[in-house]
């Protein structure tokens, strides 16, 4: 009994040590996300607020939406008529793009197990697919917990940030303008990274040139899901060539 008690004492205190380097591993690489997560949610959920919408309204729909610059559009739909045909073709639209990503990630996810791959593709947003797709993970680090992590720490910096900015909308009325540039700014310095990482860098100018021409022949209004259809296109074209020099 002392025995079995011992080991039981030690697998407990393994996977606290297990999950705390997890944790530890995570973190850091979440801390951009955490700068403009953290300001454009209490803008969002001062701006909900200034709506007249009580402050469980950003809440929940920060936590069940979970799409940032859905859940502005949808903000102001929800001032209007009812229109639930024309929500989801937004919702759609807007959300095109997660198809993408979903399909950039089937490899990473394989083998991870049924909870763990659920909740992946849950809380799948464009900056967790941005570190999860290019964060080299420490070695001694299960990369599914990783990845997990990283998920859990950009959700709850939304979720948190959209409810305090409802809570104290009062307080901490501010313009808000410009705050959007917060998110361009860390996928340029995510995009360098990745830059600097790679041998090859055909992908990055691959995606860079696709994004520019497809900019170019259709404005920016509905450049971005034909761009990425162009870019996966092209990227599963080059898969075989590009395999053994990344």
């Amino acid at each position: 009994m002392d025995n079995e008690g011992s080991n039981s004492q030690q697998d407990f205190h393994g996977g606290n040590s297990r999950c705390l380097s997890v944790l530890k591993a995570a973190f850091p690489a979440t801390l951009p996300v955490f700068a403009g997560f953290w300001f454009l949610g209490l803008a969002y959920g001062i701006y909900m607020h200034s709506l007249g919408f009580p402050f469980w309204y950003p809440m929940c729909m920060s936590a069940l939406i979970f799409a940032g610059s859905l859940e502005f559009v949808i903000a102001n739909m929800l001032s209007g008529a009812f229109a639930p045909l024309q929500v989801l073709l937004i919702s759609l639209l807007v959300n095109a793009r997660h198809v993408f990503y979903g399909i950039a990630m089937l490899d990473r996810f394989r083998g991870l197990g049924f909870w763990r791959k659920t909740a992946l593709i849950a809380g799948m947003c464009d900056e967790t697919f941005a570190i999860n797709y290019s964060a080299k993970v420490p070695q001694g680090v299960d990369k599914g917990s990783f990845m997990l992590a990283v998920t859990l720490f950009n959700y709850s910096y939304w979720v948190s940030g959209a409810t305090l900015g409802g809570l104290f909308g009062n307080a901490l009325s501010f313009n808000t303008r410009g705050l959007e540039f917060v998110l361009t700014a860390m996928f340029t310095v995510i995009f360098t990274q990745q830059w600097l990482k790679d041998r090859s860098r055909i992908p990055e100018l691959t995606g860079f040139g696709c994004a520019f021409l497809c900019l170019l022949c259709l404005g920016p209004q509905n450049f971005m899901v034909p761009a990425m259809l162009l870019i996966t296109l092209m990227l599963a074209f080059l898969r075989k060539p590009l395999s053994g020099r990344l």
